[in-house]
């Protein structure tokens, strides 16, 4: 049923302006112009997709929120890096960063967390 529709994640934030100013000034994030006036919330179109940020006081996971699919993780964590995004490090059973990147089985990927505390993630498959 669902496997030819299109999803758009969805991440809670505190303060709308300051998400904002995270998502399009460090991870160079494009406004969608098809909403451009969203009272409580920005949406971005990603490539093929669509991320949503809203303001809510709900409580945030410790889990990743959304992963951003690179072909080179490296060269994204270097201009990340340049906007002032610093990446985490992990030393959990099955997952350990170097340097900021786990790889398993091929796959690698590198966490950081935007201006609200949500989890997202840098991967590049093999």
């Amino acid at each position: 049923m669902l496997s030819k529709t299109a999803i758009s994640p969805t991440i809670p934030v505190d303060d709308l302006d300051r998400a904002g100013h995270f998502y399009e000034d460090k991870l160079g994030l494009d406004r969608d112009q098809r909403y451009p006036n969203m009272p409580d919330g920005i949406l971005y179109r990603v490539g093929e997709a669509d991320l949503f940020i809203y303001k809510t006081a709900a409580k945030r996971g410790e889990n990743t929120a959304a992963s951003f699919w690179v072909d080179d993780l490296e060269t994204e964590m270097r201009a990340l890096r340049d906007h002032g995004v610093s990446f985490e490090d992990y030393d959990l059973p099955g997952l350990k960063t170097e340097e900021g990147i786990a790889e398993v089985d091929g796959v690698k990927s590198a966490w950081f967390k935007d201006s609200e505390g949500n989890i997202l993630a840098l991967t590049q498959l093999r």
